[in-house]
């Protein structure tokens, strides 16, 4: 009997194994019991014309999460399911919104037996490489799936932790649940920085327990609220400021979330693209550093620090003839930057060219004699 005892544990464990496959859910699977407690948001103005469209999910019985952003300004909101044909419900108002998240809780008009779809939230962060999925409403296309893993987790402090997914996510997408493969909600989609290409960002569902239903407010009293509350540039100003304070401690994941989040606020401030690609920079990601760099130069030309940093992306991703012509346009805008002809300098001695090299340490000079002295070092070599 005992001889056979190895083999029946074996058997067993075959049997409990295969059990607890069989009891994962595929993906299609996931979808078709979550998707119920997903909806689109629709904004409409006051002639009735739409708009803003996004997208939101119930978290308890007619009560839904969505982005400020999808509602601000509105002169009233409704809500459509996406199972089967799809049922149109009206936002009563809004119980509760959370601005630097950029999160709002509607309180919907509808029958207690249709809110009855609500989806678990987990306060798990999800790891690097761990499958995610999207279900929202892109470009109006309603009930849309995007799937992908997760790319980046970054820790904001004073907000929760910021997602980088490759699920690729569009306009409509805003307040999307981001899914986990236990069907659970990790995130909000909430955030699409674009530099060239966009980089697809969620908050961390532990920010949802900020939210709680209180007072119901209408539409017009959320707009009086907004008023009275930090615009979009002071915000972005908050964040950025956040940023420079992560950059004086060394932090460079810490700061680049915090200008991430300055650009999403405000995408014209060019300052704060130029801190995300020099963080890229440091992060050794002088692709992405790249694109975000341009999109500063877009914004304001004539940057000698914006030129300065996109030469350090293309020196150190090893392009340096492009390097050499960011330095030059910097040096070109301010003949007076004593940076631009020492990176300059650096970069002739990295590909050779020493006799250049030594024609830019004539420039340096007479502008700075630290940096003078510290290229002719390496001229010197």
């Amino acid at each position: 009997m005992r001889r056979n005892l190895p083999l029946l544990l074996v058997i067993a464990s075959l049997i409990l194994f295969s059990r607890s496959v069989a009891a994962e859910e595929t993906l299609p699977e996931l979808i078709r019991r979550v998707k119920p407690a997903v909806v689109s948001v629709i904004s409409y103005d006051a002639r009735g014309k739409t708009s803003t469209t996004g997208s939101g999910f119930f978290i308890r019985p007619g009560q839904v999460v969505t982005n400020l952003h999808v509602i601000e300004g509105a002169h009233h909101v409704e809500i459509r399911t996406f199972d089967g044909k799809g049922k149109t419900f009206p936002v009563e108002g809004i119980l509760d919104v959370d601005l630097e998240g950029d999160l709002a809780l509607l309180g919907i008009a509808m029958p207690t037996e249709r809110a009855a779809h609500t989806l678990a939230i987990s306060n798990v962060v999800p790891e690097e490489g761990e499958k995610i999925f999207v279900i929202g409403n892109p470009l109006r296309m309603e009930g849309s799936i995007a799937d992908g893993i997760v790319s980046a987790v970054r820790e904001v402090p004073n907000l929760a932790n910021i997602i980088q997914i490759t699920a690729p996510i569009s306009h409509g997408n805003s307040g999307s649940p981001l899914f986990n493969m236990k069907g659970e909600v990790v995130g909000v989609v909430t955030m699409v920085v674009t530099n060239g290409q966009n980089i697809n960002l969620a908050l961390a569902s532990s920010r949802l327990t900020t939210l709680q239903p209180e007072k119901l407010l209408s539409f017009e009293e959320l707009a009086a609220k907004l008023r009275g509350s930090p615009q979009a540039d002071a915000v972005s100003e908050r964040w950025y400021l956040n940023g420079l304070n992560s950059l004086w401690l060394g932090n460079y994941e810490s700061a680049l979330g915090y200008f991430e989040i300055a650009v999403n606020k405000n995408p014209e401030r060019a300052e704060a693209w130029i801190q995300v690609g020099y963080c890229k920079v440091k992060q050794g990601k002088n692709r992405d550093a790249i694109r975000a760099l341009q999109q500063a130069i877009r914004l304001r030309p004539n940057s000698t620090e914006a030129y300065n940093r996109l030469g350090d992306a293309y020196f150190y991703s090893g392009s340096f003839n492009e390097a050499i012509e960011a330095y030059k346009q910097a040096a070109r805008i301010n003949p007076r930057q004593a940076e631009a002809y020492y990176n300059l300098g650096m970069t002739y001695l990295e590909i050779g060219d020493r006799f250049s090299a030594i024609a830019q340490s004539h420039l340096l000079e007479p502008l700075d004699a630290k940096l003078y002295d510290k290229l002719l070092s390496e001229i010197h070599r």
